[in-house]
């Protein structure tokens, strides 16, 4: 069998890291490889003896990937017995068998976070991914119920007539970069410091504004931490100055970012952590967490479906989402009213999400 895989998006930080450690498990497999996207980032597996690679540069959701799409490319990507997306992103003229990831489907849960025009333009991707699609995966049994809430029933053409169809949506769990579980055998060495990490943008439904309001009344009840941002400041639009004035009036030193760090960088501000809060209020599946347990520190975390349910047997504590208040009693009782506690985590839960297990599941179903 022949997959062509959009490589495309291989430098993206969430998409990139799913793609990136699924390949390489991909191309351990007796099928052959189409890896669409720029050659120079993708020379590093034009050595194996399945793999041809396609140049491509055009941007995914575009409107050239969308009406003029090169037919010789498309007719390249033809050649194969089906196609991936790791994205819900599908070029034009493919008509081989379409398979795509879709993580999640936040903006029509959520649809504050875009104008009526951006969730229209986003709505006509993922119909048109679900349509097109023999089968949908996605990264936890949450998502995959939104989806089905979302774009569970079309009509599909059926000679001069149509016909209501559901897709088959396979749960592939997201997982850890194996670099965190090589990381975790020096975690014993390293000192804890009096910092609350906090991993994530600053578009609303990661929660930062919740985690500052309660960050605010824990240190007026003498929480003696800092807080430290992994991301970049400078990322803060004009829409966010109400955030930017409650860091500016925690005052000194008590924020700060990181800016962009590498992934060793992150594993020792994680691992040096006394605490990673999680205050989503949406995901797809979330990360952070686990990759902060496996560094040896506590995670608190929202108590939305994705979390409890990604989480379930995982030793998190969880606080009531939205509930500033709520959030600073479990910081005060974590951090000031005992001594944080690093968790360890037993093989099974190490192991509970792996790439492994994804690129096995996705080959699987596409064989």
């Amino acid at each position: 069998m022949t997959i062509c895989i959009d490589c495309r998006m291989i430098d993206a930080s969430g998409i990139g890291v799913y793609l990136r450690e699924c390949l390489p498990r991909f191309l351990q497999s007796e099928n052959n490889f189409l890896l669409l996207g720029d050659p120079r980032r993708l020379n590093c597996f034009s050595s194996n003896a399945n793999v041809k690679i396609i140049e491509c540069a055009i941007n995914p959701f575009s409107i050239k990937e969308l009406f003029f799409f090169p037919s010789k490319t498309a007719r390249q990507i033809n050649c194969a017995d089906l196609y991936f997306s790791p994205f819900f992103n599908i070029p034009q003229s493919i008509i081989i068998p379409v398979f795509t990831t879709i993580h999640d489907i936040i903006f029509p849960d959520m649809p504050e976070l875009t104008s009526k025009i951006g969730l229209f333009a986003r709505m006509c991707f993922y119909r048109r991914a679900y349509q097109k699609s023999k089968k949908i995966f996605t990264v936890s049994e949450f998502s995959k119920s939104r989806i089905q809430h979302h774009l569970g029933t079309l009509n599909e053409p059926v000679g001069r007539s149509f016909k209501s169809a559901t897709k088959p949506v396979i749960v592939t769990h997201s997982a850890i970069q194996p670099m965190f579980l090589a990381y975790r055998a020096n975690v014993h060495n390293i000192q804890k410091t009096q910092t609350i990490v906090f991993v994530g943008n600053i578009k609303k439904h990661k929660g930062l504004d919740l985690l500052l309001d309660a960050f605010r009344l824990a240190r007026n009840e003498g929480l003696p931490h800092r807080l430290v941002v992994i991301g970049s400041q400078d990322k803060f639009r004009t829409t966010d100055n109400a955030v930017l004035h409650k860091i500016e009036a925690l005052g000194g030193e008590a924020v700060t970012f990181t800016g962009f760090i590498s992934d060793e960088q992150v594993m020792e501000y994680l691992s040096a952590a006394a605490l990673l809060v999680q205050p989503s209020l949406y995901e797809g599946f979330c990360l952070p967490p686990l990759e902060a347990m496996v560094v040896g520190t506590h995670a608190l975390v929202s108590d939305i479906p994705v979390l409890k349910e990604v989480y379930a047997d995982f030793p998190v504590t969880f606080f009531r989402s939205g509930d500033s208040s709520d959030l600073k009693e479990k910081l005060m009782e974590l951090l000031v009213n005992k001594k944080p506690y690093s968790p360890v985590l037993p093989d099974d839960l190490l192991y509970k999400y792996t790439f492994e297990k994804t690129a096995s599941v996705i080959l699987g179903e596409m064989k």
